[in-house]
């Protein structure tokens, strides 16, 4: 288009773009064929492609997206291709299922692998920097599971599809507070624990009194807190 065919009152333009009325009935058909074909697709890629995706999935995803917006919006371009695509993505996606459930290495090459944010009620804040979790996200994950310290934490784990996964404490003990540090209000209704402080960085677990100047063993942070149940 010319820079002397745009006009801002040019509001057939603007609304409808420059297609013949007919093309929008077109248009009804068109949805119809892509909206089945998708619905189509997704079942046949199994029930995962309508829960937590992962990488493999999202990127069929997005492929079968760029390929069927084009028909919906350009008269001149024909159905035929989007479903060669979905095809093609149908397969590959497949094949991709089979082999990772015949070889673990290759699923783990595909799919990735679950990453231990957790251990034992210390955060392994090596995998955290190489998962590219904050504190606060993981803090914000653990405190939507009602949990506010550490110490009720045995396991958490980022799984493949970035799902997380806690595994709580039955033996709950005291631990780094996950409570910011502005709410003071919830912080006065935690406990604090009398026997033990806890590493400011990474939950790490020191018994009382803490000598001047020791380093927490997990991080080498030098600070200590108070642990709280």
């Amino acid at each position: 288009m010319k820079k002397d065919e745009i006009k801002l009152d040019d509001w057939q333009r603007i609304l409808a773009g420059e297609v013949p009325p007919e093309f929008f009935i077109e248009v009804i058909l068109r949805i119809a064929v892509i909206y089945v074909l998708l619905m189509l697709t997704m079942r046949i890629m199994g029930k995962r492609m309508a829960a937590q995706l992962n990488a493999g999935e999202l990127a069929a995803l997005v492929t079968l997206a760029a390929a069927i917006g084009v028909p919906l919006q350009a008269p001149d371009r024909g159905l035929l291709p989007a479903i060669i695509i979905a095809f093609i993505v149908v397969v590959i996606q497949r094949m991709i299922a089979r082999w990772s459930f015949k070889n673990e290495k290759f699923e783990q090459l595909t799919q990735g692998d679950q990453s231990l944010l957790v251990d034992n009620s210390v955060m392994n804040l090596t995998e955290m920097r190489r998962s590219r979790i904050t504190r606060e996200r993981l803090f914000a994950q653990l405190r939507s599971a009602g949990i506010t310290n550490l110490g009720q934490v045995r396991k958490m784990y980022l799984e493949s599809s970035g799902a997380f996964s806690i595994v709580r404490e039955t033996n709950e003990k005291p631990g780094l507070t996950l409570i910011p540090w502005w709410d003071r209000e919830f912080q006065q209704k935690q406990k604090a624990g009398k026997d033990c402080k806890v590493c400011k960085e990474c939950g790490s677990e020191m018994k009382v009194p803490v000598k001047e100047g020791i380093v927490c063993p997990s991080c080498a942070c030098p600070e200590w807190v108070d642990a709280y149940v």
